[in-house]
């Protein structure tokens, strides 16, 4: 029986085959995740995988409902598996607003689902880093998440030659539409066109501008400008005083698809082009007072860096660490008269924080010995009869004998 398409099963390495998925990897990934952003100050929180619906179509129309896992549970409520995290983060900030000093900075890694087209880098699920700043409106918060976001890169061992950071601003294509003429009733339609505009054929981007008052020469010589807002050019001062700059630039190409966006929006990409984008974020002002249905209003902004593309990235720059499961002992069990006495020792060794393996049943010593060598194992420890141990170091072939009860303190001192 297969697993579902778009859904992955993780291997322990060493995977089974090359397009198989890594679950040493994927905690690597994780790790240097919430390593970076714990050093940023941030704290990290969780929700749950299912949610009302109504959250969701909220925040997006119900337009959103067909790219949905979703479903009415036993208690007749119509619900759906996450397809984002920020949503989340709003409700749980709404509810408790009061419990926390304000910024709070938050981060998450959710496993999202969405049923959609699968296709290179998006599947139908994904985990993704979440970090978010709740109630700080100056732009040194935007510089601050986005300095996380090159950090993070950077601590995966991406380089100025292996990615950018794409910033624009919501706040500055208002002012365009608007001094241009645009009506309030089309401003969704144009942030669509323009949130296409690379991926989509020029004349039909033209056409689609046409209809609601615009086009596309006129669109174009806006991006190509890329004149920096005063609080774009703020944003990149801050991170150019942190030594980052070279990993940021204006493009006004950058818009985000998603509605509630309100200020500052930025993309991590690739700088082969390979790719699609590696993460993506910006300021959304709205959301906490939209989901609370106007009880609380919080300025806030975020951005989600999932792990498919991520991973696509690392294989493609030679950059998966050598990653295996390390044990540090492996006691052999030759006399099966000291298996309970082998035991006790392994026992103490594990409870000491030795990652420790040994034979389940009675097997030859010869093989014994392959399987340590096959773990790597740093130790092989065999006890003789008259409670001495053998302690051979299998990397300089060298031998140590000791007490059944000096064992630990050895290989503590010496691991």
């Amino acid at each position: 029986m297969k697993g579902l398409p778009g859904f992955r099963d993780f291997y322990p390495e060493p995977i089974p085959t090359t397009d198989s998925w890594s679950l040493d990897l994927r905690q690597y990934i994780f790790e240097t995740w919430r390593r970076t952003a714990e050093r940023y100050g941030f704290r990290e929180y969780d929700g749950p995988p299912i949610e009302e619906l109504e959250l969701y179509t909220q925040k997006s129309g119900e337009e959103i409902v067909g790219q949905l896992y979703n479903f009415e549970d036993k208690g007749d409520r119509k619900v759906s598996l996450r397809p984002e995290m920020t949503p989340t983060l709003a409700r749980m900030a709404a509810s408790h607003t009061r419990n926390y000093k304000k910024p709070i900075k938050w981060f998450s890694i959710p496993q999202l689902f969405r049923y959609e087209r699968q296709q290179k880098g998006r599947l139908r699920e994904h985990f993704q880093l979440n970090a978010d700043i709740i109630g700080e409106e100056d732009v040194s918060a935007d510089a601050e998440l986005i300095s996380l976001l090159i950090d993070t890169l950077r601590n995966l061992k991406l380089t100025e030659e292996d990615f950018f950071i794409r910033l624009s601003s919501r706040q500055a294509w208002q002012d365009f539409f608007e001094k241009n003429g645009g009506k309030e009733n089309d401003a969704y339609d144009f942030y669509q066109v323009i949130d296409k505009l690379e991926r989509t054929d020029q004349k039909a981007s033209n056409e689609k501008l046409n209809k609601i008052g615009f086009s596309y020469e006129q669109v174009n010589e806006f991006i190509s400008q890329g004149q920096p807002t005063e609080e774009l050019s703020s944003i990149i001062e801050n991170i150019e005083a942190r030594g980052l700059g070279n990993f940021i630039k204006i493009d006004y190409r950058i818009i985000r698809g998603l509605a509630y966006y309100t200020g500052p929006v930025y993309e991590a990409f690739d700088k082969s082009g390979k790719f699609r984008a590696i993460a993506g974020g910006g300021r959304y002002d709205h959301l906490v007072k939209l989901i609370s249905k106007g009880k609380t209003n919080l300025p806030a902004l975020g951005f989600g860096m999932g792990d498919v593309v991520l991973t696509e990235l690392l294989k493609d720059r030679n950059l998966i660490p050598k990653i295996q499961h390390i044990i540090s002992a492996y006691v052999q069990i030759t006399d099966e008269t000291m298996r309970y006495t082998s035991l006790g020792l392994i026992q103490r060794l594990r409870q000491a924080g030795i990652a420790t393996e040994y034979p389940l049943i009675n097997t030859k010593p010869e093989k014994q010995f392959k399987r340590a060598v096959e773990l790597s194992a740093k130790w092989i420890i065999a006890i003789e009869s008259d409670n001495k141990v053998t302690i051979k170091n299998l990397r300089t072939r060298e031998e140590q004998v000791c007490l059944v009860e000096d064992v630990t303190d050895f290989l503590e001192l010496n691991n």
